[in-house]
């Protein structure tokens, strides 16, 4: 199944879409070069027919997401961040975003 990625807001860059097969780990990088110290880095997930879902918000570091069976990873300088789903299900397929605020 395939799993869109979408730009959420100028100041992001995403991959334009990702495929992975059910039970099959992914990452879903974002770059965010002109993150401001106040920012902090949320992503969301839009599952088709849904409205959007919020996932996790984090400044830096690692986080857990059991919600999802995976964990955001946040590089040190703060300039990229990462979703990784660790056994994607067909009901994962969604388009996921990344977004400052």
């Amino acid at each position: 199944f395939s799993m869109a990625v979408a730009v959420a807001k100028a100041q992001v860059q995403q991959e334009s879409s990702l495929e992975t097969t059910e039970g099959t780990g992914i990452n879903i990088s974002c770059s965010h070069p002109k993150i401001q110290t106040s920012d902090r880095i949320q992503w969301y997930r839009h599952l088709p027919g849904r409205g959007p879902e919020f996932l996790v918000s984090a400044n830096k570091g690692f986080k857990e997401l059991p919600v999802i069976a995976g964990h955001l990873w946040v590089s040190a300088d703060r300039q990229s961040s990462a979703l990784w789903l660790g056994r994607p299900r067909r009901g994962d397929a969604a388009v996921y975003y990344c977004a400052l605020g």
